[in-house]
């Protein structure tokens, strides 16, 4: 029999979408703790008087979002006791994730960094952990959840709960710490991972097929990545390349704007106010709009056009930095490069999702999004010479030049991208369980 015709989704499909409402405490809950153990903490410990040497190494304990991919593979293939059983794989580990990070920012609230800072350091390192296992399993939870078609918007209303959150642990928590006292302030932020208890008690369970404990562990690292080049063969280097290029852009002006907005006179308050806060209004703007287009445009056009944007966008800060140093100027290139950068950003999760198979969702994400990250920061970390030795113009050209490769690389990968969406569909329902064989033996 002829498979039905597939139908266009539609706006109100996407915005009817109980899943993507989903996304909004996930996002809450995945976002809270970030500030909470990085900016928020430091400004604590310095108050207590802790030397900035320590308050700098104490940025070692982020590097866990960085690692989160050394333990997907457990994710992705064991259960937690109990809690797996009562609410399926996904769900249960976003329970412990979540339950961890309350009971280390509780752990957090109760100490002294004054006179017991290695106290504070564990319950820190609990948080980031646990933190780094939350953002890995509902990254899987997400991907299981909803065909590729609808990643982008997904990605969107996560990235919206996120920056809520982001604005909770930092301004809301120093306005506690401020009025109150620090101990409060997370003991509150504790008890606002409730958000993300109740998102994961109301999500759908997602089963994904009986838990595969009997293999070796080493077996469980390596068998995600030999899944991808058995799908993918050698069109696999130029969609790496892709995905290892394709934030490069931002993160060089994520890290020279600041530098930049200070160098030509503008205040701490035009910056706060421009950037900090409507900027971050634009990013989500775009972040929906990426999502949108991904629905009416397909993967492999929202894919490109995202580059094109993402780069290009940087061309903005040059023309800001050549003579065009006014309040108007400085919001025309902050509303350009947000926005773009919110685009670019749902159309690699969208892309990255559709890459990942069914049982290796966690692990197959956890890899490109930290293969997508580590060549951004690396290189980000060289602009400032190169700004010291060419200027802000030049390096805000030479990172929009991005651009030209990026394009080759979606030409290249044009049929591939064509092909993931109706693949995933695929192997969706190969792997999709019976009505009624939910519950494990």
């Amino acid at each position: 029999m002829a498979a039905a015709p597939k139908r266009r989704l539609s706006l109100r499909d996407v915005l009817t979408d109980g899943r993507i409402a989903l996304m909004l405490p996930l996002g809450f809950s995945s976002g809270l703790p970030f500030l909470l153990v990085f900016s928020t903490l430091s400004a604590w410990l310095r108050e207590a008087g802790i030397s900035l040497t320590v308050i700098g190494l104490m940025s070692w304990v982020a590097l866990a979002y960085s690692l989160k991919f050394l333990w997907a593979p457990f994710v992705d293939r064991y259960d937690v006791p109990a809690l797996s059983r009562l609410l399926g794989r996904r769900r249960g580990w976003m329970v412990l994730s979540q339950l961890g990070v309350a009971a280390g920012l509780i752990g957090m609230a109760s100490t002294n960094p004054q006179a017991g800072l290695p106290l504070t350091i564990i319950f820190a390192v609990l948080v980031a952990f646990a933190s780094a296992t939350q953002d890995v399993v509902i990254d899987g939870w997400r991907i299981d959840a909803a065909p590729t078609e609808r990643q982008g918007m997904m990605a969107a209303a996560l990235l919206l709960g996120y920056r809520l959150a982001l604005i909770t642990a930092g301004a809301g928590a120093l306005y506690i710490a401020e009025f109150v006292n620090w101990h409060s302030a997370y003991l509150a932020m504790a008890a606002l991972m409730g958000v993300g208890l109740i998102g994961t008690l109301l999500a759908p369970r997602i089963d994904e097929g009986p838990a595969r404990q009997h293999l070796p562990f080493v077996k469980a690292i390596v068998e995600p990545l030999a899944d991808l080049f058995r799908r993918k063969g050698l069109m696999l280097i130029p969609i790496l390349a892709l995905i290892a290029c394709y934030r490069i852009p931002d993160y060089a002006s994520g890290i020279m704007a600041n530098p930049l907005y200070i160098d030509l006179g503008f205040s701490k308050a035009d910056i706060a106010n421009i950037s900090k806060l409507y900027g971050v209004w634009i990013g989500i703007i775009g972040a929906f709009a990426g999502g949108l287009a991904l629905t009416r445009i397909g993967l492999w056009w929202t894919v490109l056009i995202g580059a094109v944007m993402a780069a290009g966008s940087n061309l903005m800060f040059s023309w800001l930095a050549s003579g065009n140093a006014t309040l108007w100027g400085l919001t025309l290139s902050i509303s350009v490069d947000n926005f773009a950068g919110g685009f670019a950003g749902a159309a690699l999760v969208a892309y990255m999702s559709g890459l990942t198979s069914p049982g290796f969702a966690a692990t197959q994400y956890a890899l490109l999004s930290s293969l997508y990250a580590l060549p951004g920061k690396l290189i980000g970390g060289a602009s400032g010479a190169v700004v010291e030795a060419y200027g802000y113009p030049a390096l805000f050209t030479g990172t929009a030049a991005i651009a030209i490769p990026l394009v080759i690389l979606c030409l290249i990968i044009r049929r591939d991208t064509m092909k993931v969406v109706e693949e995933r569909r695929a192997a969706d329902e190969l792997a999709a369980v019976p009505a009624g064989a939910g519950t494990r033996a």
